[in-house]
């Protein structure tokens, strides 16, 4: 396929007004799917978590997951959204093989809650409001795998694989109402909404929300009207983006490629759009359907959810702190600078950080991890920080600092180590023989040896030439591959040179 043409981002935004729409889907960590009693889990086999109903069994019928219900609710409600006093559910008929049903039961016409807003806050500390369409409840569908090509989609493919296994896993699906004045920091907002909607579920304790895994996934759509026209333009959905940063990169390449096509006369096709990480690029997928293409119809094996008026207050009742106000505590509590707090906030850390405190690290060593090693880490390898590592191993890397079992060169190892999948902190140290030696007697060994190769340095530091030292200090050191308490190094040649 020819490399499509890109115009400067810049260029684009003087000759078209960007226009923008985001689909997130949350998946909710319910014990149980949406419909069946089989198993919410992830990893597993592939077919193991089924239920009959899951695959569409003859006979068999839905029921409701209250817990996914409730989920859905608070969701609607920290979104700032109106919840239905009833809403139905519908069959979204469409002929994919990831549902084996060969329907999608969702909600239409009916969803549980509409009419919200979000406030959004950008990296220089603006503020902007995106305004909530709807958040309905569905199920989700399975994991096709194709086999065979060289790019892992079905275009190429032998064959194609399917588990079943999160197919009826409960989601709620937050639409956007189309965002205005976005102007050039669309890609910013984009990235920023979902970060955004990522800390709300989080601190809702209703998904855990790895987007490497599925658990939150953001459908952008985007499109491009010339300056001046009130007629909005085709828009492209951009599917399953599953990072934060891949978020932003999308809405920037395809706000540039699809101005270099109308710039050129040519005209958008409204589809689906495929994103490719390793490309920066996005590629077509199938002709976006509209609503009557889907044939909706009520679910007729299910009732209306009508949730009553004390079970909503109860929830109300229940939410966290708006989003915008735990940034200002957290700011406050954790006192940190404008420039540090906005370092952990623009990186989608928050909840990270605050876990990590949580878990007994300082406020200041888990904003240096977060921000420091582990962001490197992940910017090298084109992923989340937030998907390598979890807060807790952390915390206990950090206070494996504190307490003498690691230099900050060693922690750096055993992160790696953990980032590998080589387990804890400590099975790390145990594995690799990373811990600090701290067994005085090796360490003056290991001194001895050196003053013998370098024996003027002791008349050296005894003539207050302290810095001297430092040549003994590298060469222990060195012997002891990194595995000692420089510090330490120093106070037992200073002992020796006062009591030689």
């Amino acid at each position: 396929m020819a490399k499509e043409k890109l115009m400067d981002f810049e260029k684009a935004l003087e000759m078209f007004e960007p226009v923008l729409g985001f689909e997130v889907h949350v998946e909710l960590n319910t014990k149980t799917k949406m419909f069946s009693a089989a198993p919410n889990s992830f990893g597993r086999d592939a077919n193991t978590d089924l239920a009959p109903v899951d695959l569409g069994l003859p006979g068999s019928l839905p029921v409701v997951n209250e817990q996914a219900v409730r989920y859905s609710i608070s969701l609607g409600l920290a979104l700032g959204c109106q919840i239905a006093p009833s809403s139905r559910f519908a069959r979204k008929n469409y002929f994919y093989p990831d549902l084996g049903k060969n329907y999608q039961i969702s909600q239409y016409d009916e969803p549980i809650a509409f009419e919200g807003s979000v406030e959004v806050e950008l990296a220089d500390g603006d503020r902007i409001v995106v305004p909530i369409e709807r958040a309905h409840m569905e199920e989700d569908a399975g994991k096709l795998t194709h086999v065979g090509g060289s790019t892992g989609r079905i275009q190429g493919a032998d064959y194609s694989l399917v588990d079943y296994n999160r197919a009826g896993v409960p989601l709620v699906e937050i639409v956007t109402k189309p965002i205005y004045g976005a102007e050039h920091r669309a890609p910013e907002i984009a990235k920023a909404y979902v970060q955004t909607i990522r800390d709300i579920v989080l601190s809702l304790g209703i998904s855990d929300a790895r987007m490497e895994r599925g658990n939150l996934r953001c459908d952008a759509n985007v499109s491009l009207r010339p300056r001046g026209q009130e007629k909005l333009g085709t828009r492209t959905e951009t599917k399953n983006v599953n990072s934060m940063r891949s978020v932003e990169r999308a809405v920037r390449h395809e706000i540039q490629r699809q101005a270099a096509i109308l710039a050129a006369g040519g005209s958008i096709t409204q589809e689906t759009r495929h994103w490719h990480e390793d490309t920066g690029t996005t590629s077509p997928g199938r002709p976006k359907s509209d609503a009557d293409d889907y044939r909706y119809f009520p679910e007729p094996d299910l009732l209306p959810v009508v949730p009553s008026d004390e079970l909503i207050e109860q929830l109300r009742a229940a939410l966290p702190e708006p989003a915008a106000d735990r940034r200002r505590r957290l700011k406050s509590e954790w006192g940190f600078s404008d420039l540090e707090f906005q370092d952990v906030a623009n990186g989608g850390l928050l909840s990270e950080v605050a876990a990590t405190i949580a878990a007994g690290s300082s406020p200041a060593a888990a904003r240096k991890w977060w921000t420091g090693e582990i962001t490197r880490v992940a910017n090298a390898q084109g992923r989340e920080a937030s998907d390598l590592v979890a807060p807790a191993d952390v915390a206990a890397l950090q206070k494996l600092v504190d307490d003498g079992t690691l230099t900050d060169k060693l922690a750096r190892q055993v992160l790696e180590g953990v980032i590998l999948g080589e387990g804890t902190p400590q099975e790390v140290i145990d594995q690799r023989g990373l811990a600090v030696v701290s067994d005085d007697g090796a360490l003056i060994a290991a001194i001895d040896e050196a003053l013998a190769s370098q024996p003027d340095v002791l008349e050296k530091i005894r003539d207050g030439k302290v810095q001297a030292a430092g040549a003994i200090i590298g060469a222990v050191m060195k012997a002891m591959k990194g595995q000692a308490d420089a510090a330490r190094v120093r106070e037992l040649i200073l002992e020796r040179a006062a009591g030689a």
